[in-house]
């Protein structure tokens, strides 16, 4: 055989294999059709269509007077489908809808006709146009040319998301907190909003998305195959006035003495209800805001405010009376030769009763009536000091409360000097919020109650899901008779001219309190301070108690406790008693369905309104706060709920106009 029959040979050999081959694919394809088609095309839909969890409507968190702290606020994005939009609907309409898209966000024409020309011309079904639209917007872009017509015919996609906005702002930022789903399904949770996410956060819905170009994924329909169900109302103690006059007094301290941090808390003497919480921290531009819960979450020395607890173990233990006499040593007292307790008086006190250590805040006054009554029994005094639950946190509701610390003589790391050290407030830790309660059990005839933040969890339509009581955590911290001596020390800390907190003194309003003045980094050459003041108010009847700290002023400008935190403690007090009007109250259950009768718009229909909404018989800093989130200047005129406002309900929305209302 010649080689040219040789490769005419072979090259028959392979074109009967290819037809073999090509034979035996187009039987397999017919009988797959035949016979397993409906089974892979079945698969193919499974994986291009599946459902997808639709967040519910998140909770409101309430004031105690209705005002809106927390809520979730409808967001838009608009998608364009190239696909579905037929060729002369697109030709003609293309224009139009780039034209109305130019107006509503003013971006020019050319823009848009480009954006939607390159999603046609790509068979694009998922193009971005709009995202983070409010409920007005997109009720106004969904009538554009072109989208007006639908999903199908109009290539119109929505997306809608809830996120949370803040009615009144910054106020009360980080006592409201967050809740953060974390990739394994846990959450991260801050707050009341995580405290309390259970409640808040409802039942996810289903909806069922199509597969498109790059993994994404588009509604079917704008249908749910299950709707989501609404999370509860969270109703907290706050109250907004008293949180408004709290957060504004403590900035304006902050801001004059350029101290790093602080906090403020106002609590309800007989309840334990929380009434205001402000917790500011200084940033890189020397601004405040609501960074850390430093009441919660911040253990630290507290420094003379401690010396009340130091002198009720020493008046249960009946070492010592308030009429007890004790010598100063001319403001200086030495310990092993070289440690130091001072006296902020130069020269001391001289020989004074145990009732003035207190009210002149003597640390070698206080430092000798404990020492010199415990130095052979220290325990005695740490044990007292554990059977008032000192070292215990309180348990509240939030996570993160800091661990209070008391030293006792069975650690191991316990010396000589953590007994003095102890009676003025060093070598122990407490958070604000720790000796705030403890104080406004002293206050309250020794009964220990638990702060609260929260009363109850209703539904949307105000029904009762659960309440929070009051609880009380200890019926008698100590004996009627220590509580009473310490309330009238704590009287004389205001009242009593040689009282360190006497410069906060008026006839007009009684208080009664404790000053602090601690040194914090008193290891390097640089000690810094933190001024704190702790009390209640009025004294004749305890309606009221209030801590306020503040770290690190300035020292230039001022560092005690009577100078820098006092002040703000009697600016509280003065507006909580004289200022805020007295108004009739409603029951929570019908401030819920506001709307769903004549009392008042509901929240979601005003946040969400694409008319002026009627906000008459709203809270002031509700019905401000709820305008301004529609883009409308606000200006009220008196105080209290809004009784008239300027622009008629139902009349045209229009952005940056200016509403006035009149409150009364």
């Amino acid at each position: 055989m010649s080689k040219q029959e040789h490769i005419i040979l072979r090259s028959y050999l392979v074109v009967f294999v290819l037809f073999l081959l090509g034979v035996t694919i187009g039987y397999r394809l017919i009988a797959l059709q035949l016979t397993e088609g409906d089974q892979y095309r079945e698969m193919a839909e499974k994986n291009s269509i599946k459902n997808f969890e639709i967040p519910p409507v998140r909770g409101n968190i309430y004031t105690d007077d209705g005002s809106l702290l927390a809520t979730s606020v409808a967001r838009y994005s608009v998608h364009f489908d190239a696909v579905t939009v037929n060729e002369r609907v697109f030709r003609q309409q293309l224009g139009p809808l780039s034209d109305s898209l130019s107006a509503m966000f003013g971006k020019p024409s050319h823009m848009y006709e480009r954006l939607l020309k390159n999603a046609r011309a790509k068979q694009s079904r998922y193009s971005l146009i709009a995202r983070r639209l409010s409920y007005h917007e997109f009720q106004r872009i969904k009538q554009f040319p072109m989208f007006r017509l639908g999903g199908v015919r109009g290539g119109f996609i929505v997306d809608r998301q809830f996120v949370r906005d803040l009615p009144l702002g910054k106020i009360a930022e980080r006592t409201i907190g967050y809740e953060q789903r974390n990739p394994n399904g846990s959450y991260l949770k801050v707050g009341l909003e995580g405290a309390y996410g259970i409640e808040l956060r409802g039942q996810a819905g289903v909806q069922l998305r199509q597969r498109i170009a790059s993994g994404e994924y588009k509604p079917l329909t704008n249908d749910y195959q299950q709707e989501p169900v609404d999370g509860l109302n969270l109703w907290t103690t706050l109250d907004t006035n008293i949180q408004d006059v709290a957060h504004h007094a403590l900035l304006e301290a902050l801001e004059k003495y350029e101290a790093e941090h602080g906090t403020v808390v106002v609590m309800e003497t007989k309840t334990g209800a929380v009434k205001a919480i402000a917790n500011l921290g200084r940033t890189a531009d020397n601004k405040y805001f609501e960074r850390l819960n430093y009441a919660v979450g911040e253990a630290h020395e507290p420094g003379s405010t401690f010396k009340l607890f130091a002198l009720m173990a020493a008046l249960e233990d009946k070492v010592i009376d308030t009429t007890t006499m004790v010598d100063t040593e001319k403001g200086v007292l030495t310990f092993y030769g070289r440690y130091h307790v001072r006296d902020s008086k130069r020269g001391g006190y001289g020989v004074i009763p145990a009732s003035q250590v207190f009210e002149r805040s003597s640390n070698t006054g206080i430092v000798k009536l404990i020492h010199e009554n415990y130095k052979d029994n220290p325990s005695q005094f740490t044990d007292r000091l554990l059977s008032f639950g000192l070292d215990k946190p309180l348990g509240i509701s939030i996570s993160g409360e800091g661990t209070p610390k008391i030293p006792h003589p069975k650690d191991a790391d316990w010396d000589g000097l953590d007994l003095p050290w102890m009676a003025f407030g060093y070598g122990v830790s407490l958070t604000p919020l720790q000796t705030l309660s403890y104080y406004n059990a002293i206050a309250n005839d020794g009964e220990l109650v638990m702060p609260r933040f929260v009363s109850s969890v209703r539904t949307l339509d105000g029904a009762l899901v659960a309440e929070y009581p009051k609880k009380v955590l200890n019926p008698a911290i100590c004996s009627k008779e220590t509580t009473s001596k310490l309330q009238s020390l704590m009287k004389g800390v205001v009242k009593n001219k040689w009282g360190t907190a006497h410069n906060i003194y008026d006839e007009k309003l009684s208080m009664a309190g404790k000053t602090g003045t601690c040194q914090v980094d008193y290891t390097t050459d640089n000690v810094k301070y933190v001024a704190s003041f702790v009390g209640y108010f009025p004294v004749e009847n305890p309606t009221y108690s209030c801590i306020v700290v503040v770290h690190k002023p300035n020292k230039s400008k001022g560092y005690y406790g009577n100078v820098v935190a006092a002040p703000v403690f009697k600016k509280i007090a003065e507006s909580v008693i004289h200022d805020i009007p007295k108004e009739t109250s409603i029951e929570k259950s019908k401030l819920a369905v506001l709307g769903k009768d004549s009392s008042g718009p509901d929240i979601h229909d005003v946040l969400e309104a694409s008319r002026m909404p009627d906000v008459r018989g709203w809270p002031a800093m509700e019905a401000v706060a709820a305008l301004e989130n529609l883009g409308m200047k606000v200006k009220i005129k008196g105080k209290g709920k809004v009784k008239k406002q300027s622009q008629n309900p139902g009349g045209p929305l229009n952005k940056n106009q200016l509403v006035l209302l009149t409150l009364s």
